[in-house]
């Protein structure tokens, strides 16, 4: 009897392959779990957890973690637990509005001006590098001020300093790919500028985007969190871990650890899940990079 050698799964080859690729399944898992508690969040909200007390009784404030309220409560009353999976909710909104807007805007701009060139390339050059190179927190505060509080102002605020990062990896790989002999059998069949980079460049010009996306994902988080903490990212009665931790720390002088505790460590653990599905991603994108990284 012949036993044929069965290949095993490529997705399990992957898994078990190296320490970087599997760092990068327990971000993924990480991130598909914040996920999952920013879809369940309006249950905790039937259970009354999000609102404040209707009477201010002194025996709802600073409780610290119990059955009742998991992560204590704060000076205000409300359940530190509610507020947490609540603020991942709006961390999620907030973060995929601003990195798609980025992308939406940068992807385009690299590509046209990797491929067109002239005084187009150099005029977008310019203008991409020159907010590239103001801090990223310091651009979305300005910004901040400018357009107000909000989900969707907060997520514009954050989005411009991103835009030159895919910019400028997007429009390298269109100059080096628009040399190639498949974009001049285009060209010379007449083929115009949109269908050229519609059909031909954008899929070979796009394989960094997933990698930028997630760890610009993870910066956004704290961005936002600092937004929240000097009062300019959303609305005070919409709960958000820096605008949280900034209520916190009047009490952590006294004791009242709680209140700091499990927000901040959650916005790590998020930021900690995404970075680590950006690297992993990144290895898996670009193995000749890993292989040099390692000689």
């Amino acid at each position: 009897m012949t036993i044929t050698n069965r290949r095993i799964p490529s997705f399990l080859n992957f898994a078990k392959s190296n320490l970087s690729q599997r760092l990068m399944l327990i971000g993924l898992a990480i991130t598909l779990f914040f996920i999952f508690l920013a879809f369940s969040a309006p249950v905790f909200q039937h259970w009354g957890w999000l609102q404040n007390p209707r009477e201010f009784l002194s025996n709802s404030i600073h409780q610290p973690p119990s059955t009742k309220h998991w992560f204590g409560t704060s000076r205000l009353g409300y359940d530190v637990f509610c507020r947490t999976i609540f603020g991942a909710q709006a961390a999620l909104q907030v973060v995929i509005l601003a990195t798609c807007l980025s992308m939406i805007v940068g992807v385009p701009l690299g590509m046209l001006s990797g491929y067109l060139g002239g005084n187009i390339d150099k005029i977008l050059l310019f203008l991409m590098d020159s907010i590239y190179t103001l801090p990223g927190l310091l651009l979305s505060v300005t910004l901040a001020f400018v357009v107000g509080r909000g989900i969707l102002n907060a997520a514009i605020a954050i989005s411009i300093a991103y835009i030159p990062q895919y910019y400028r990896v997007v429009r390298n790989h269109t100059v080096s790919v628009k040399t190639e002999v498949y974009i001049e059998a285009a060209q010379s069949i007449g083929a115009s500028t949109w269908i050229i980079l519609s059909r031909y460049l954008f899929l070979n010009v796009i394989q960094s985007v997933p990698v930028i996306f997630t760890l610009n994902a993870a910066d956004a988080i704290l961005v936002l969190g600092g937004l929240g903490f000097l009062g300019l990212g959303l609305p005070e009665d919409v709960p958000e871990w820096g605008y949280d931790l900034k209520q916190a720390l009047e009490a952590l002088p006294t004791g009242i650890w709680w209140t700091t505790f499990f927000p901040g460590l959650t916005m790590t653990i998020m930021v900690v899940g995404l970075s680590l599905l950006g690297e992993g991603l990144n290895d898996f994108i670009n193995p000749r990079l890993r292989k040099e990284n390692r000689q």
